[in-house]
This record gives structure tokens, C-alpha cells and sequence, in this order.
């Protein structure tokens, strides 16, 4: 049976989750994290998704992006995903389901949310004791954001812009975020809000939401997985 379109708002950022199947591996080799990254670029131009952070782990990938309409989001992971897995069986001689069914989605609210979740993106090497520190895994947005290194993948938001007026300037201020790891609270809020495809913001983004044209089918009230941490530099 088809499945039904998911659609968001444009313009909203969208924190997404995509495990591989049975939480088994879906990268195999250094080639296949280029591939993935080649074509994630590919597809975000073409289908009108701005790439905020990533981090593409072992068995499973995280991605920050701002859709530019409704649909944009679900064609970008369609398309990716099939060709990805047509990728990797052919090179790994494998076959069978690669991805653990839909991708999951959070919408966020930019101002209170957006760096703690790039934060929990590029930190989750080190949570998953991968590397001791995050500039040490070279499949994220890491060393972007807090080392100017270029990568053409990352369309830095307002948010991240507004941390100082200079590259540099920026740099170092996205460097003191880490100067300490997500608590707790942080962390079950944004797990939570991905498990059931809440929503990362606040009351007053929620009825924001609720004015919006075109709201898409996922519900957008206080009870659906909607939390309130906030950005802040350590």
C-alpha cells in the first residue's frame, strides 16, 4: 500500500533522523560517505533544502535543513535514499531493506533551538565514543562551523551568522558552545520530540504554526512532543 506524502511548512527548519534497518550499518566504507554526502548535496539544490548541519554515523544519519516548500524535505530523502541503496547494493553485492522505514522529523523553532540542535548533530560522535572530540569525525558539519573549513554540503543560517560578524568571530563563539555537553533535559527533548514527531519550540512558535496557510498533516499542539530548551554559550 502507497504510502501518503509528508509535507511541512517552507521556510521552518526541520531536525531529521534516519536509522539504518534493525539499527545495522549502512555505511560500509570511506567511499560510500562520499557518495551519500556528493549526492545529499545534489539533491538539496535541486529539490530546494538548505543543509544547516549533518553527521553521517555508521548505522544511522542526522541532518538540520530548511525546506523551501512543503515537500521539499521528502523529496530530497526519497530521492537520496533510492539512490544511495541502489549504490550500495550493487557495490556491496547486497540486498534487501537498508533504511528502518520513514526517515523521522521535528520541526524546531530557529531562535531557541537551532544551535542546540546542531550541537546534539555533531556531538553525537563523541556521545557514541566514536572520537574524543567532535573536530575528530570527518563525516559532519563540524569543522565548518567551528573551523572555517569549507564544505560546499552547509548553508549556514541566520542563527549561526548572528554569533559574530567575522568567520572567525563566529568560529570561536561556535567553539564555546561545546565547552559542554547537552544535559539530560536537552537531550530527552530532542529524542522525544523526533520519536513521535514533535515539535522543538515554544508555545508561542506553536500557535505561530497553527496561523500558518497550508498546514501540513502532522499535528502541532503543546502535547505533541513540544519542548523549550534554549541556545546558549557557555
Amino acid at each position: 500500500m502507497p504510502r501518503h506524502p509528508r509535507s511541512w511548512f517552507r521556510d521552518v527548519p526541520l531536525l531529521i533522523l534516519q536509522r539504518g534497518s534493525n539499527r545495522a550499518a549502512s555505511f560500509y566504507a570511506e567511499e560510500d560517505y562520499r557518495f551519500y554526502l556528493h549526492w545529499l548535496q545534489l539533491n538539496a539544490e535541486h529539490y530546494g533544502c538548505a543543509i544547516h548541519a549533518y553527521v553521517l554515523m555508521t548505522d544511522h544519519v542526522y541532518l538540520m535543513l530548511t525546506p523551501k516548500e512543503r515537500d521539499s524535505a521528502s523529496k530530497l530523502m526519497q530521492s537520496l535514499g533510492r539512490r544511495y541503496v541502489q549504490y550500495v547494493n550493487r557495490v556491496h553485492r547486497r540486498s534487501g531493506a537498508l533504511w528502518e522505514g520513514r526517515f523521522r522529523a521535528s520541526l524546531l523553532e530557529a531562535e531557541s533551538h537551532l544551535l542546540t540542535c546542531s550541537r546534539y548533530i555533531e556531538l553525537d560522535p563523541v556521545r557514541e565514543a566514536v572520537v574524543k572530540h567532535a573536530a575528530d569525525y570527518i563525516w559532519s558539519s563540524y569543522r565548518h562551523h567551528a573551523l572555517g573549513t569549507p564544505d560546499r554540503i552547509v548553508t549556514e543560517h541566520a542563527r549561526f551568522n548572528a554569533l559574530g560578524a567575522t568567520p572567525a568571530e563566529r568560529a570561536v563563539a561556535y567553539r564555546a558552545l561545546f565547552r559542554t555537553q547537552l544535559d539530560e533535559r536537552e537531550l530527552n527533548a530532542i529524542r522525544s520530540a523526533l520519536n513521535h514527531g514533535g515539535i522543538l519550540g515554544s508555545d508561542r512558535f506553536i500557535e505561530r504554526l497553527k496561523k500558518m496557510p497550508e498546514q501540513p498533516q502532522h499535528k502541532t499542539s503543546e502535547t505533541n512532543g513540544r519542548c523549550s530548551i534554549r541556545d546558549s554559550i557557555a
